[in-house]
């Protein structure tokens, strides 16, 4: 069966309403301060507002993203980076899109390695650093080295959550588009892990449904959370149709050489 991928980036062009490429926490609820180290990020290209994504500060100035939110995709390379700390970046306290309160400069920014060597949800991980550190009493987690493994054999997957959270669109279809800078949180399910064909052992298929909530656009790179905890399982990466309908595509953390990726980022 050929599939089609979709990016879960948004669109911040026309930054007043819509967004594109990325998926958003659909069905879910608001997030509050619950997950104060989820950030909002707004690319730039050319100087201007061009596309968001969500994140995760592991540190104070480190934030762990897609890699197709950090590449040189689609238009060139981004020429400068942001993040917005506030959980309602749409009626909060700030210059959304461009710089001003309760947001920070990135200095650096990359992908993978690898990841214009394959199909971009391959490899999709991206690491940004901050100018200025945002100072939290809890910051995301990285999991152990193929920790989610065990996840293809245990009792009752179905029932494996996850708590995915992020800036994205919460409603789309071809009529109607609701697109939010709230940051929104749902509760996901296991449906694939360790599959062969796309999913693969580099990614993980959940549910994105009304009764357990998903992802849409501009939550691409935001977190999905081993159950309750801090640790982030994966990073949202893509979705099977333009609707944000079925599953989403999350991009695992626990594979040695996403790991290596990360913390080597982290020491240069």
């Amino acid at each position: 069966m050929r599939r089609s991928f979709v990016l879960l980036l948004a669109v911040a062009a026309l930054i007043v309403a819509m967004v594109a490429p990325a998926s958003a926490v659909k069905n879910g609820e608001l997030d509050g301060e619950d997950h104060p180290h989820v950030v909002l990020i707004l690319m730039e290209v050319d100087g201007e507002p061009a596309y968001r994504c969500s994140g995760t500060l592991i540190a104070s100035t480190y934030v762990l993203t897609a890699g197709h939110c950090t590449s040189n995709y689609p238009d060139g390379e981004f020429s400068g980076i942001r993040i917005f700390t506030e959980s309602d970046v749409q009626n909060g306290d700030n210059s959304y899109p461009f710089a001003g309160n309760n947001s920070v400069e990135a200095v650096e920014w990359a992908s993978h390695p690898d990841y214009e060597t394959a199909p971009f949800f391959v490899h999709d991980v991206g690491m940004i650093e901050l100018a200025e550190p945002v100072v939290l009493d809890e910051y995301g987690a990285l999991p152990g080295a193929d920790q989610l493994d065990v996840m293809k054999t245990m009792r009752g997957k179905q029932d494996t959550t996850f708590t995915a959270v992020g800036y994205g669109l919460q409603y789309i279809n071809p009529k109607f588009v609701e697109a939010e800078k709230i940051r929104m949180v749902a509760n996901p399910r296991l449906i694939q892990i360790n599959t062969p064909g796309f999913t693969g052992d580099f990614s993980l298929l959940l549910s994105n449904n009304h009764a357990t909530g998903g992802t849409c656009f501009g939550d691409s790179g935001g977190p999905n959370f081993l159950g309750d905890t801090n640790v982030v399982a994966g990073v949202t990466s893509f979705g099977l149709n333009g609707n944000c309908a079925g599953t989403g595509g999350v991009f695992r953390m626990d594979r040695q050489n996403v790991l290596d990726f990360v913390n080597g980022f982290m020491q240069e």
